[in-house]
C-alpha cells in the first residue's frame, strides 16, 4: 500500500470507524529488551535524545537532521553519553532503510508528522510522533488508518498523558463528582513574527525540510525556521496545535468525551501587524453534549496578573480540581482548599519509556496515536471554526463536520509536493 492509497482510504473509512481497535505488537517485538531507535529533526528532538540516554537497555543509532549545524551538536552529545556509535543522517529515509531499527522518534515541524510516520510504518517501524501528530483532519485519519493496519505500537508526545494519570484516576474516581465542565490555558510573551534567535544553517536542505508540503508562494520559508512556520497555515496549526494541543487533550480525557458536537473560536492577532495568519488571542468552546470545555489563549501577553490555578481546571457537582502537570489541588464548593495530589511525575523519559515498553510487551500505551488524533481533532476543527468564522458542528461518533462546505475545503491539504506519492 503506498502513500497515496493510504490517505484515499482512510479518508473514505472515516476517523471514528478507524479508531475501533488498537495496534497489536507482534510477538518478536514482545521478545526484544534492547532497542534500536532513531531521532529525526534535532529542536524539540533534543528533548527525545536526552531522555532516551537516561533510559535503560535503548541504543540511539541514528539521528537525522537537514541543518548540520544542529547535526553536529547532536551526535557530540550523543557520543559523550554512549558507549555505541550513533550515525548522522540528513535524510531520514536512509534510517527506514536499516532493518535494525526498531523505532523513530519523529520531531519535526508539524506538517511531517503524518507524511514521515506513514513512511515509517510502511518500513516497519514502530514510531513515536511529536504533537499534533497531523497537520490537518484528512492526515488524522490517514495516521490512525495506517497504524490499524501496520499493528506497529505508534504514541503521540503529549507527555501529559503519563504525567497526570493519577490526577485524572483521582478526578474519575469522584474527587469533585459529576464533572459538567473544564478549562485549559495557555499564557506567553511571543514577539512579531520572523525576528526568534533560532537562525538555520546556511547550507541547511530546504528542500528536504519542506518534502511533501508545495513552496508557499505568499511566503519565503527562509524566514520562519526554524519555529515561526508555526503561525502561517500552509505550514502550522497556530497556538492551538502547538501548545492548545497538551491541555485539550487532559480535557478532553478528564470530561471522558470523544468528539464535540459543536466548536467556535473568537480571537484575533491582536497584538502587531506583520504576516503571523493564526491568531495570537481568543478562545476556543467545545460542546460535548454531557459536558464542555474552553481553551483560552493569550500568546503575546502572559496577563501575570490573573494566572490561573492550573494547567487545566475541572469543575465538577462538589467543587473544583486544578491540575498541573503531576499534582493536583481540589477545592470545595465554595473555594476552600479541601486536598492535594501527587503523581509519579518522571518527564520526559517516563513517557518515552512507556512507550519503548510497550513495543517490548511489557505495558501499554499511556497515549495511543488513535487517543492522540481524537484529541487533536479539537485542535483542526478550532482553527476550522476561527478561519470560517462559523460554528462548527460535528457529528459525535466520528467527528466529521455537519453541514459545512468552507469547512470541508479545509479538511485535508489540497496537494503534496510532486515526487513525494502524497
Amino acid at each position: 500500500m503506498n502513500r497515496r492509497t493510504l490517505l484515499t482510504q482512510s479518508s473514505a473509512l472515516g476517523l471514528g470507524a478507524a479508531l475501533s481497535v488498537l495496534p497489536k505488537v507482534r510477538a518478536a517485538d514482545q521478545a526484544t529488551n534492547k532497542l534500536k531507535v532513531a531521532v529525526i529533526a534535532l529542536g524539540r528532538g533534543m528533548g527525545h535524545v536526552q531522555a532516551l540516554l537516561k533510559l535503560p537497555d535503548v541504543e540511539i543509532a541514528y539521528l537525522a537532521e537537514t541543518d548540520p549545524g544542529r547535526l553536529e551538536k547532536g551526535l557530540k552529545v550523543v557520543a559523550d553519553a554512549q558507549a555505541t556509535s550513533c550515525q548522522g543522517v540528513r535524510d531520514f529515509r536512509k534510517i527506514l532503510e536499516d532493518k535494525t531499527v526498531d523505532a523513530v522518534f519523529i520531531a519535526t515541524p508539524n506538517f511531517w508528522h503524518t507524511p514521515m510516520a506513514l513512511l515509517a510504518l510502511q518500513a516497519g517501524k514502530h514510531v513515536y510522533v511529536e504533537k499534533p501528530g497531523s497537520q490537518n483532519p484528512g492526515e488524522a485519519e490517514a495516521l490512525v488508518a495506517a497504524t490499524l493496519k501496520s499493528g506497529k505500537v505508534v504514541q503521540m508526545g503529549n507527555q501529559r498523558r503519563t504525567w497526570m494519570k493519577e490526577a485524572i484516576a483521582a478526578l474519575h474516581g469522584g474527587a469533585i463528582g459529576d464533572v459538567r465542565f473544564g478549562r485549559g490555558f495557555y499564557y506567553n510573551s511571543r514577539k512579531k513574527v520572523a525576528q526568534l534567535d533560532l537562525p538555520a544553517s546556511a547550507d541547511l536542505d530546504w528542500n528536504l525540510w519542506q518534502g511533501p508540503v508545495p513552496n508557499d508562494v505568499h511566503h519565503d520559508v527562509k524566514k520562519y525556521a526554524h519555529y515561526d512556520w508555526h503561525w502561517l497555515w500552509h505550514w502550522g496549526n497556530g497556538e492551538l496545535g502547538n501548545n492548545g494541543i497538551h491541555t485539550l487533550d487532559i480535557l478532553r480525557w478528564g470530561l471522558k468525551g470523544e468528539y464535540p458536537t459543536k466548536v467556535t473560536y473568537n480571537g484575533g492577532r491582536y497584538f502587531y501587524q506583520d504576516e503571523q495568519e493564526t491568531p495570537d488571542t481568543g478562545t476556543a468552546v467545545y460542546d460535548f453534549g454531557h459536558a464542555g470545555a474552553e481553551w483560552v489563549q493569550s500568546s503575546c501577553h502572559p496577563r501575570a496578573a490573573e494566572k490561573p490555578l492550573a494547567e487545566v481546571v475541572f469543575y465538577g457537582d462538589n467543587g473544583t480540581m486544578a491540575i498541573a502537570r503531576d499534582s493536583w489541588t481540589i477545592y470545595d464548593p465554595k473555594g476552600a482548599e479541601i486536598g492535594k495530589g501527587k503523581g509519579a511525575g518522571g518527564g520526559d523519559p517516563a513517557h518515552l519509556g512507556n512507550f519503548l515498553d510497550a513495543i517490548r510487551g511489557k505495558t501499554t500505551l499511556n497515549s495511543p496515536i488513535v487517543e492522540g488524533q481524537k484529541s487533536t481533532m479539537m485542535c483542526h476543527l478550532g482553527n476550522i471554526a476561527y478561519r470560517t468564522q462559523t460554528v462548527v458542528r460535528c457529528d459525535p461518533k466520528t467527528g466529521k463536520l455537519i453541514d459545512n462546505p468552507e469547512g470541508e475545503k479545509l479538511w485535508k491539504r489540497a496537494a503534496y509536493r510532486e515526487g513525494w506519492g502524497m
